[in-house]
């Protein structure tokens, strides 16, 4: 009887196996283990000097959300960020240009690392760091973490979208400044992850321009909530936050068209009053609210200046497109054939239109904004 029992149970073991084989990950190609967020901290060393500068830059984010300082929070910067190279050679212009302007504007530089795609595309430098479908990941997240330390080593505070869940393990504790954009507003587990953010976040309206979803996010967000995700050493684990209480709206209109004209920041601001939010209110001066042609940015910016100047209050910051060269191109078969300081995702501003923008918003803003504080 021992001699059949083996083959027998050789054949039920490779039964369950196949069974289980039918049921799980039936469309998972392949899976690799990824770095634990601390391994890859500790491969990035980063100084007590710039851990310091990105604690001071969240607490002047905060303090001008508090309206304790009165100077304007303008995020600006690559739509993504592709060449560090040409990002840092963009950083050099844009801290000469915050040291200009540093008693009315507080620039805050965009470092975008995830793409949201609505269909397929290039989906980031931390996805695919080679822009060739090779997706390092793990090489991008340690191109992604050396950057945003050499940038606040050059004292430019940083910000980018968090998108990813997990990514913020990784990142989070170099970024000053967060958004949530308009396709994951609406998320459930965008908002947890935004109540644990170590930093000021800025939710986007929703893809067709509605200010709901990113009202009931800004409700969400400043509540405690319990979730999923994995700890520093990968260890997936249970979070609960504490809530966080800087959430603000960004409005980068919609399918429906802009929504920075004066009779939209007024209806946002009946919006948030009602649902007892601060009236904080941040304009994307890209995307739908300039039609996609980032040569209007300017004249969004020129509007909301003339807002400011005409006596509000609730607009507490901007969001520039902005890169060493105007427009975007495509990612080419050849990465030699890439053109220098030009976007890869949406068009962006050129560096001479965004120096002569900002310094006029400065010099009109000047006497206005410490009169708001």
């Amino acid at each position: 009887r021992r001699s059949g029992y083996a083959p027998r149970l050789q054949k039920m073991c490779a039964n369950t196996l196949m069974s289980k084989s039918a049921v799980h990950n039936v469309n998972v190609a392949s899976q690799k283990a990824l770095i634990a967020p601390s391994v890859l901290r500790s491969s990035v060393p980063v100084d007590d000097a710039t851990f310091e500068f990105v604690t001071q830059s969240r607490a002047v984010i905060s303090d001008i959300l508090d309206r304790k300082d009165p100077r304007l929070v303008v995020v600006v910067g690559p739509c993504s960020i592709h060449d560090c190279q040409a990002a840092l050679a963009y950083a050099q212009n844009l801290k000469a240009l915050s040291k200009r302007v540093e008693d009315t504007l507080y620039i805050v530089m965009r470092v975008y690392f995830e793409k949201p795609r609505t269909t397929t595309g290039w989906k980031g430098l931390v996805n695919d760091p080679h822009l060739d479908d090779s997706f390092d990941i793990e090489a991008g997240l340690r191109i992604g973490r050396t950057l945003l330390r050499d940038l606040l080593q050059m004292g430019l505070p940083t910000a980018t979208e968090a998108l990813d869940p997990i990514t913020p393990q990784y990142l989070q504790d170099l970024i000053s400044w967060s958004a949530i954009g308009a396709r994951t507003t609406e998320s459930q587990t965008h908002r947890e992850m935004a109540s644990g953010l170590s930093s000021a976040v800025g939710f986007k309206n929703g893809t067709d321009g509605s200010l709901d979803v990113a009202i009931n996010a800004l409700k969400s967000v400043q509540h405690p909530h319990r979730f999923l995700g994995i700890n520093s050493e990968g260890v997936v684990s249970v979070f609960e936050t504490r809530g966080n209480s800087y959430g603000h709206v960004v409005l980068r209109g919609g399918s429906s068209g802009p929504n920075y004209q004066s009779d939209k920041i007024d209806r946002c601001e009946q919006a948030l009053a009602k649902a007892g939010l601060p009236k904080n209110i941040m304009v994307d001066c890209s995307h739908a609210n300039s039609s996609k042609d980032h040569n209007k940015q300017a004249l969004v910016t020129q509007d909301v200046c003339d807002q400011i100047l005409k006596g509000n209050r609730s607009i507490i910051g901007l969001m520039l497109e902005s890169h060493i060269n105007e427009g975007r191109q495509d990612i080419p078969l050849y990465l030699s054939n890439l053109a220098y300081g030009v976007s890869v995702t949406d068009a962006c501003m050129s560096w001479e239109m965004t120096e002569t923008t900002l310094i006029e918003l400065a010099d009109a803003l000047r006497d206005k904004l410490p009169e708001r504080a």
